[in-house]
């Protein structure tokens, strides 16, 4: 499984940037054809399946790049 840490690394890859940081939490964002996508990704060792999915989903990456 894969830490905070990592799929942060991923979502930089694909133009997300750190806005913010609270407590155990990161705030990834990126400009996309004039919105703002947000995706808060948990600052721990392990992200849980469902925490894991639900960053996939808002963030729009192809679901391999997080599993290869």
């Amino acid at each position: 499984m894969l830490s905070g840490a990592e799929v942060c690394r991923i979502l930089e890859e694909y133009g997300f940037r750190e806005v913010r940081r609270r407590g155990s939490h990161v705030v990834m964002q990126k400009e996309e054809g004039g919105s703002t996508v947000t995706v808060p990704v948990p600052d721990h060792r392990e992200l849980r399946v469902g925490t894991l999915a639900s960053i996939i989903r808002q963030s729009g990456i192809p679901r391999e790049r997080f599993f290869a």
